[in-house]
């Protein structure tokens, strides 16, 4: 594994990406920042961080070659070995936000951000870009749902200690990110989810809102909501979004 420290970069994924057009990096290089200044969230949403205080990171990895109708298994299992390293660390009340949000309770504790290459319907590398909200107290009012863990544990937390097990448990998961394993990981994530079938305020890509209750996912990734006629609807990444 090789590590590499930046104090500023634009994002620690565009900064990885960049070094692949360079020239070769080996699979688990790691990108660390103290801070970013474009750092970047699902949906094209921004990133906030106070610097010096989290963990905001990107690793290179060449899992087992996955198609691309599996690569939903690699987020799995990344956000699967951040929230088993943050139990072990006592976080309480901790679930997964589809699709790879770190929650505790209706709070967001981290994100992860993962940019696959393919060649020919088969992942070539993927770009697992990592933000995790560690000794921040203060968070702007543009995140009123933001929390970090020296906020649930009222102390300090050493980030370098943080990142080794994150890294550690992260390289274990990806590299048995096989299919005789997929079972296993994608059962693990949906007892996880955050609000499992709980009553939940949508809206879909109209801008139609509707109640339902989370399910599951399928195998592809996508979001099953069962409706109030009780039937099942599967949902992609950009057609629903959860209400506050």
């Amino acid at each position: 594994m090789k590590l590499i420290k930046r104090h500023t970069v634009e994002s620690t994924n565009v900064f990885l990406k960049d070094m692949l057009l360079k020239f070769p990096v080996e699979h688990m290089t790691v990108v660390t920042a103290e801070t970013q200044t474009k750092g970047r969230g699902q949906m094209g949403t921004s990133w906030e961080s106070e610097t010096g205080k989290n963990l905001l990171f990107s690793l290179l990895v060449f899992p087992h070659p996955l198609k691309l109708t599996e690569s939903f298994f690699l987020s799995h299992a990344v956000s699967l070995s951040l929230y088993e390293v943050l139990q072990r660390r006592q976080i309480p009340n901790l679930s997964i936000k589809w699709p790879n949000d770190l929650y505790v309770g209706d709070a967001k504790l981290g994100g992860i951000l993962i940019e696959n290459s393919y060649r020919s319907n088969i992942m070539k590398h993927a770009v697992i870009g990592v933000g995790l909200n560690v000794n921040q107290e203060v968070f702007s009012d543009l995140l009123p749902q933001a929390i970090s863990m020296k906020k649930i544990l009222g102390t300090s937390v050493n980030r370098e200690i943080l990142l080794a097990e994150l890294l550690e448990n992260m390289e274990e998961k990806i590299n048995h990110c096989q299919p005789n394993h997929f079972d296993e990981l994608l059962e693990k994530y949906t007892s996880h989810l955050y609000r499992l079938e709980v009553p939940t305020n949508f809206v879909d890509a109209d801008q139609k809102e509707f109640t339902g209750k989370i399910m599951g996912v399928t195998r592809q990734g996508k979001l099953r909501v069962e409706l109030e006629n009780k039937t099942l609807r599967n949902f992609g990444l950009k057609e629903i979004q959860m209400r506050r």
